[in-house]
């Protein structure tokens, strides 16, 4: 079940329990079921305020064509794609880091000027733009860069190191809250009735274990898959 289906079945199940709502629907108007399926279609969980600042902003241009190129190449040296999953141009990380700046105008000086500094430095360095530069001498520009004092407070930190940690720190993000970046992960959300303790290759990292007297007492492989049962009084049978 995908996203949006989730959200029709949770308004589905919220409109079965209310009461009184059927009689409120007038003679030749759409079912209750149907118009709350078609706002879950049209909402997605935003609210009409959202959906039209989404809109407003998705009309704007922050980056010019250029300016997105770059983005792209220095996503990938950030972030290299995997042949397997994808990369940050498949998960759309360029028109999140865009989506972003324009959301956040405060980001926007620092998008921008870092985007200027790196083309500058390019051509100071090798006579020709960041994006046609080989991933070797991409990385003499970014590696001075990438690694900053954490004792330094972030406002008192060169321009370009700001830059970048912010710019780092988008495609990241776009990345791993994407489709591709979260089945990247392997992340799974809850699972009910199943639990098994912290993961035992965790475990191994810090040196850890559970006693399995304890473990045997806490979870019942045999019962894993039962479905609990309760009287009319709220009572646990089993």
């Amino acid at each position: 079940m995908d996203r949006r289906q989730s959200i029709q079945t949770m308004l589905l199940g919220a409109g079965a329990i209310s009461l009184g709502l059927q009689s409120c629907v007038g003679e030749g108007e759409p079912e209750l079921d149907q118009q709350i399926i078609d706002s879950a279609d049209n909402y997605f969980g935003r609210t009409p305020e959202e959906l039209e600042r989404i809109e407003k902003l998705n009309a704007e241009a922050l980056f010019t064509t250029h300016e997105l190129e770059t983005i792209a190449v220095l996503s990938e040296v950030i972030l290299p794609p995997k042949p397997e999953v994808g990369g940050p141009l498949e998960a759309g990380v360029p028109e999140f880091i865009e989506f972003i700046g324009k959301d956040i105008p405060r980001m926007q000086n620092t998008l921008l000027g870092g985007l200027l500094w790196l083309d500058s430095t390019s051509n100071e360095l090798f006579n020709t733009e960041f994006k046609s530069l080989s991933l070797d001498l991409q990385k003499q520009i970014l590696d001075p860069i990438a690694f900053y004092d954490p004792e330094i407070p972030t406002r008192e930190r060169p321009f370009e190191i700001q830059w970048f940690s912010l710019m780092r720190n988008l495609t990241l993000t776009g990345y791993y809250t994407s489709e591709l970046g979260i089945k990247d992960l392997g992340y799974k959300g809850n699972q009910p009735n199943v639990w098994d303790g912290v993961p035992q290759d965790v475990l191994d990292q810090h040196g850890m274990s559970y006693d399995p007297e304890w473990i045997a007492k806490c979870i019942d492989q045999n019962t894993r898959g039962d479905i609990a049962t309760w009287d009319e009084n709220g009572n646990l049978l089993t």
